[in-house]
């Protein structure tokens, strides 16, 4: 009984290194795509960092018939005065001024079927975040990958530089690929079987159309899983593929705008029961150590190669931070009961913005 915790942690090894092994990353070799592409920017209080996303947009090869598009979502610090700047007129880019979103829609899934209905003649729809940079290469490979699906999570690599970020990032891809089946993702039709990063989404016009847009999503914390979902529940397919050295984004920059980005969207997607679960499985090693040595021992070295079998997979750093995976998902513990008291207290909000 005793062992029971490093077999079922040995299990979940196995599983990451096999996810690995299907994880789909984008040959080297240059391609070109012809479809109509649009480059979808949502920003909102983005003056400091889109210039830089802008740039990478507006140097992609491969793309030929590529338009992009910025949404201004009501900014206060020059957001769209950043963008012409860097733009410089530039016809390929146009930018569009957003509208506040209606009742019973949350701002970001507004902001983006506005851009959607700005390109209606778009066979390609690639939502890229505000802080988001992409290789010159990057757009047209997402577009080659995305052929035989409705809808491709380019995921990039997620840069962290402070203690937090370094903590808490590495395990957004780690999630993903210890406890979702990739293949099972891929074959089954089951919206359950879902996973999507919004940092950087193709859909192709048709798929998008047939979920039902963003408008199917309106009210969801987490759109980009709900759009997954809504795509599959619509016949469509998915994929989630390594865009690590094509794509980079830094989400947070501090703990508290970390923070309280966490704090608005995980009392959504992670149940209180997975909370204890993660609780038992890798913090419980580090309890046990002064109890059971070598068993405890011997589970806490298996949470820790998985961490390590993800950060190499995906561009993450490996060590030290590897070795803090229990101290990550002790702070992700944190972070869910925070998140989960600020829901029910109606206190959350985004960007001068409630989350209702």
């Amino acid at each position: 009984m005793i062992w029971l915790l490093p077999a079922v942690l040995a299990v979940l090894l196995g599983h990451t290194v096999l996810n690995r092994a299907f994880l789909y990353r984008p040959p080297r070799q240059e391609s070109t795509v012809d479809a109509q592409v649009a480059a979808l920017v949502p920003a909102r209080d983005e003056a400091s960092r889109v210039r830089a996303t802008v740039r990478s947009l507006l140097d992609q090869r491969g793309v030929p018939r590529l338009r992009i598009v910025v949404l201004d979502d009501g900014s206060t610090d020059g957001t769209a005065d950043a963008v012409r700047a860097e733009a410089a007129g530039d016809p390929r880019l146009r930018i569009v001024t957003g509208t506040p979103p209606p009742p019973g829609w949350l701002g970001k899934p507004h902001a983006c079927q506005q851009l959607a209905a700005a390109v209606p003649d778009a066979e390609v729809l690639a939502f890229v975040d505000a802080d988001v940079v992409l290789h010159p290469d990057a757009l047209a490979r997402a577009v080659g990958r995305l052929s035989g699906f409705d809808l491709l999570s380019a995921y990039p690599r997620l840069d962290a530089v402070t203690g937090s970020e370094r903590l808490v990032q590495p395990l957004l891809p780690w999630s993903i690929l210890t406890f979702l089946s990739l293949p099972a993702m891929r074959a089954s039709r089951r919206p359950s079987l879902a996973a999507a990063g919004g940092q950087f989404l193709l859909l192709t016009r048709a798929g998008y159309d047939r979920a039902g847009g963003h408008a199917a999503v309106r009210d969801a914390v987490l759109d980009d899983v709900a759009l997954a979902q809504a795509v599959k529940r619509a016949g469509g397919r998915i994929d989630l593929a390594d865009f690590s050295r094509l794509a980079s984004c830094r989400m947070y920059s501090s703990w508290p705008a970390l923070r309280d980005g966490y704090a608005k969207s995980l009392w959504a997607g992670v149940h209180p029961a997975v909370v204890v679960l993660l609780l038992v499985l890798y913090v419980g090693p580090v309890l046990l150590l002064p109890v059971t040595l070598w068993p405890a021992l011997t589970a806490y070295g298996l949470g820790v190669l998985g961490r390590v079998v993800t950060a190499r997979a995906t561009g993450g750093r490996v060590l030290p931070d590897a070795l803090a995976h229990p101290v990550s998902v002790g702070l992700l513990a944190y972070l869910v009961g925070l998140s989960r008291y600020r829901h029910r207290r109606g206190a959350l909000r985004w960007k001068g913005r409630t989350v209702p």
